[in-house]
């Protein structure tokens, strides 16, 4: 049986995405994170409305909630309202909590979330990056490794060898 999809939802994809947080931190390793939400912002992410750009992760009571983020209100005739900034706990194993907290203070790395997106069972997930933050100098550096490798695939399309 073929399955039928609303047009506008995201039923399985990235929701949204923090395209910054790559850049500005040198992301040492990723985790992937459930998250408590409440149904209307689960179908507020489905329109893919969505933003963590400003957000952050940190820690409250021994458990990492994600802060900052917006998730705006889903105007499809539901009554119940909520906070569009309200803290949102994130889902993890008590080992990851503690290595990631034991990570953040020893050596100062940051909780910088990095992308919400749906799992193929259609559940909210948040890919959590350990990451340094990156000086100016390394900034430029990135950039001229990204121009480079953009001219040089250019270049071997344009002489007919598909890389």
């Amino acid at each position: 049986m073929a399955e039928k999809k609303k047009s506008g939802l995201i039923s399985h994809g990235i929701a949204s995405q923090n395209r910054k947080g790559r850049f500005n931190y040198s992301i040492l390793e990723t985790v992937e994170a459930g998250i408590v939400l409440k149904g209307p912002e689960v179908k507020s992410l489905r329109m893919g409305r969505a933003t963590i750009n400003e957000a952050y992760a940190g820690e409250r009571n021994g458990e990492i909630w994600l802060l900052n983020s917006y998730i705006p209100e889903y105007q499809g005739g539901v009554l119940s309202r909520f906070d569009t900034r309200a803290p949102r706990k994130l889902l993890l194993h008590k080992k990851q909590v503690d290595h990631l907290l034991g990570a953040v203070s020893r050596s100062g790395a940051s909780l910088v979330p990095l992308d919400i997106h749906f799992n193929k069972r259609g559940v909210a997930k948040l890919t959590l990056g350990l990451g340094q933050g990156r000086k100016k100098e390394d900034k430029r550096h990135a950039i001229a490794e990204r121009d480079w490798q953009r001219d040089k695939a250019r270049l071997l399309r344009s002489k007919g060898k598909d890389y």
